[in-house]
């Protein structure tokens, strides 16, 4: 292998890599105050748990593609289980991409893109909550390289399953 002066090895131009957010919108979304449809609750300890799903899908233009992040926020007492608010919100966002390679393309729409989809994610579930009666509910970052790696251990595990 041929060295460069400092002795690295010399390395091949990597094609530049373009990502354009063309627009990002709520797709669908509800928020439901359960506890307030009951009457005489006093002050509860809650519970919150977030489920995150996300899906990516080629459009009929070139190098445009649709990323939805569909998160579910439930919040029950910690006491008694009992349901306080359900959320839930598919937030999307079309992107134009070149540069990256077909292999690369998979992980970089389910990582990259919604990297830069979950601030606004974030900013609405925090209004939402607010204005749904609650203390506002600032998510926690979400880890979307492990979010990644998940999906494809149970991919392979249900694929293991059928053979």
């Amino acid at each position: 292998m041929a060295e460069t002066e400092n002795g690295a090895a010399p390395t091949e131009a990597a094609p530049q890599v373009k990502l354009n957010v063309l627009s990002q919108y709520v797709r669908d979304m509800s928020f439901e105050n359960i506890l307030a449809q009951k009457p005489g609750t006093g002050s509860v300890q809650p519970d919150v748990k977030v489920q995150v799903a996300l899906d990516a899908k080629k459009r009929e233009q070139e190098n445009q593609y649709e990323v939805m992040m569909k998160l579910t926020v439930k919040s029950v007492a910690k006491e008694t289980e009992d349901a306080l608010f359900i959320m839930e919100l598919e937030y999307a966002g079309l992107f134009h991409i070149e540069g990256v390679s077909d292999d690369q393309l998979h992980p970089f729409l389910l990582i990259e893109c919604p990297r830069m989809l979950f601030p606004f994610v974030r900013r609405i579930v925090s209004d939402v909550t607010r204005d749904g009666g609650f203390p506002p509910l600032n998510l926690e970052n979400i880890d979307f390289v492990q979010l990644y790696r998940q999906e494809l251990q149970r991919r392979a595990a249900a694929q293991q399953a059928q053979a």
